[in-house]
């Protein structure tokens, strides 16, 4: 991010502190880990053994109305982070294994099409979506194969 951190809650309003940074800094570091809150705490707590799981949890909505992460639900019973690359791009689509629970990203812009067509029998403005592909990972769809032997 161009801006320090610092500055950028003093141009939203709010007051910078150490907790804030680091659950953004956690997030940072992580990025593309789709952490949950349980997760962010823990990571957040090894660097700061003080902070609370309600700290935590107030911050993670702060800084997903400020538009710095976003929150996402993969039906596994959380809600998982990650830091906004762009604001102004569609966010990217995720493909869930259904076996391992692993989450892999598809940077691809996949609806395009779509959108302008929405837009043009609608007159509806797609500003963005939200994919989500279920299946099984190449590792998991390898190991369906050998127990099928």
């Amino acid at each position: 991010m161009a801006k320090d951190f610092n500055q950028i809650l003093k141009e939203k309003g709010y007051k910078f502190t150490t907790q804030r940074q680091y659950v953004f800094d956690v997030v940072t570091e992580n990025q593309g880990s789709h952490l949950n809150s349980q997760e962010i705490f823990e990571c957040v707590r090894n660097k700061y053994p003080d902070i609370g799981v309600a700290t935590v949890y107030r911050t993670l909505g702060l800084l997903e109305d400020m538009g710095l992460i976003y929150g996402v639900d993969f039906n596994d019973g959380y809600r998982r982070y990650d830091i906004v690359k762009d604001p102004e791009a569609h966010r990217h689509h995720h493909l869930i294994c259904l076996e391992c629970g692993s989450i892999q990203e598809v940077e691809e812009d996949l609806l395009g099409a779509i959108e302008e067509n929405i837009q043009k029998n609608n007159k509806f403005k797609v500003v963005n979506h939200r994919v989500k592909f279920y299946g099984y990972c190449d590792v998991c769809q390898k190991k369906m194969d050998t127990n099928r032997l």
